[in-house]
Parts: structure tokens; C-alpha cells; sequence
């Protein structure tokens, strides 16, 4: 076995998506990706061409990392956007290879922050994480649920451009990268205010009509909420983001905290976890 490196911007298109396919044989959750779908995550999420690596083995592109760079308050944060080794080569050093490069390149770029999420289950990820100074900060889940939405009129919501909710005193722009508004393509958000025009909270999400033209499916990146969660509040929230669509809509949150309470709220109210993550953060120091 004779492993070397190359940058993504060394590679062709097949061998990062077999590098990608092969790392994530047997995987938690099958993420098998065609050319297309490859490069449409890279320009959706954000992702690095040049910091990105591929492992060869001679001419076989066995496995792979993805690495995007952003700035989250104030800080230069990384995200490894996954981490993927191919099954034959898995418990053979490949993977601390690839994590030794990743921060490499971390501090040759000024990263001060590194951030990623590896699924609950996937201890032995998790514990290779930890001992290059990874730390678990919260746990994250995907929820699905079709809830009976009927608009109450409690609060007023005002349509915004994603890219205007950094503009928000109260937004939160520490969420996990998926989630950053940066990451939604095509998406929408909401502000909502109470019927004395203060602040509620906002929502960011995107939604998918079928053949028809109805509203299908809401993926739901971000609900904050400053006030507290109840079943008037979320119901008028749910009824603003699906314009009060006669036929019932499937809501996916994506990556949603389980600090937030309107994740607990919505898994005491019908939602059901699909997937549970864990985040986790390394501090870089000069």
C-alpha cells in the first residue's frame, strides 16, 4: 500500500466521486453520489477545490476529505464536509494521514475554528475526532413530520432575502454549516413579530412542489424563536411558510439542536427523528 495526497484541483471529477463513493461504502446513512449531485453539494455548501484532498493507492482514489472555509463571528471556521475511507483501507493509518494534511491545511490558511458533525453512532469517527482535539459541543437531529397546520393569526410574518438575516440583531450565525443561510441555495426566510410589531424569531428554510405545482415537502434549516414555544406560535409559524396549502405538507428539519425548544417541541408534537449527529468544534491556536 503506497498512499499518496492530491488536491481536489488535481483530480478528475470520477476519481473524487469514487473516492467518495467507495469512503462511504457500509455507511450510518447511504450517501452515494452521481458527478452531478458531487458538484452541486461542492458549489452549494461552500466547498474547496484546492483544500479538499483525495488518497491514492498508485492510480485508485480510495478515499477523501472535503474542507470549506467560512467566517462565523469573526472567526476563520473550517468545516469537514466529510471524511470518507474506502472499506479495505479503513483501520490501516489512512485516516490519521488525511486528518494530519486537514489541519495542515487548517493553519497554513488561518483557521481558528474547525467544525464538523459525524453521525451518534459512528464512535470509532468520533474517538479519531477527539484525539485531534475535537471536542462534542451539541447534539443535532433530523426530524420528518406532516403536522395538521391551521393558521391562528398570532403573529405577522415578513418575507426576506436569506442573505438579510445576518442583518437581524438576534440571528444566530453559529449553526451548523449546512444550516448557515450561506449553504441554502434557492431558500426563503421569514421574520416573524407578534401583533404589536416586536420580534418572534425567524425561520430559514426551502420548500418543494411535486409535478402539480403543491407545495410537497419544507426543509427547515433554522426556527428560532426568542419567545416561548407553544402550539399557536409554531402553528402560525408552520401556516406562514406553507401559505395555508389545503393539502398536507411533509416538514424535514435539518441538523436542528436539541438545545433549541423548538426541537424539543416538535418531537413532543408528532415529529419523528430520522438521524442524530453529534457536533463537534476544535479551537486552532497559532
Amino acid at each position: 500500500m503506497q498512499i499518496s495526497l492530491k488536491k481536489l484541483t488535481e483530480c478528475t471529477i470520477q476519481e473524487a466521486v469514487t473516492a467518495w463513493n467507495r469512503g462511504f461504502e457500509g455507511y450510518f446513512v447511504q450517501i452515494e453520489m452521481t458527478p452531478e449531485h458531487f458538484f452541486n453539494r461542492l458549489v452549494n455548501e461552500g466547498l474547496s477545490l484546492n483544500h479538499s484532498i483525495v488518497a491514492f493507492d498508485q492510480d485508485n482514489s480510495v478515499a477523501i476529505v472535503m474542507n470549506g472555509f467560512r467566517t462565523v463571528n469573526d472567526k476563520k471556521t473550517a468545516w469537514n464536509g466529510g471524511t470518507g475511507i474506502a472499506p479495505e483501507y479503513r483501520g490501516k493509518g489512512v485516516s490519521q494521514l488525511l486528518m494530519e494534511e486537514t489541519l495542515k491545511i487548517y493553519q497554513e490558511n488561518g483557521v481558528e475554528a474547525a467544525t464538523l458533525e459525524a453521525i451518534k453512532e459512528n464512535e470509532k469517527a468520533i474517538r479519531l475526532y477527539q484525539r485531534y482535539g475535537y471536542e462534542i459541543t451539541d447534539s443535532l437531529v433530523f426530524l420528518s413530520g406532516t403536522p395538521k397546520v391551521t393558521d391562528v393569526n398570532t403573529i405577522q410574518a415578513e418575507s426576506i432575502r436569506p442573505e438579510k438575516l445576518p442583518l437581524l440583531p438576534f440571528y444566530k450565525e453559529n449553526v451548523p454549516w449546512q444550516c448557515q443561510w450561506q449553504s441554502v441555495k434557492a431558500g426563503e426566510a421569514q421574520v416573524y413579530y407578534d401583533e404589536e410589531g416586536n420580534p418572534q424569531g425567524y425561520g430559514l428554510y426551502k420548500k418543494v412542489w411535486n409535478q402539480n405545482g403543491h407545495l410537497e415537502k419544507v426543509f427547515l434549516y433554522q426556527l428560532e424563536l426568542l419567545e416561548e414555544v407553544n402550539t399557536l406560535n409554531i402553528n402560525a409559524i408552520l401556516a406562514a411558510i406553507t401559505e395555508n396549502a389545503g393539502d398536507p405538507v411533509n416538514f424535514t428539519i435539518i441538523n436542528g439542536s436539541m438545545s433549541n425548544p423548538v426541537i424539543q417541541y416538535l418531537m413532543e408534537h408528532g415529529f419523528n427523528k430520522t438521524t442524530e449527529q453529534v457536533q463537534m468544534l476544535k479551537k486552532i491556536t497559532e
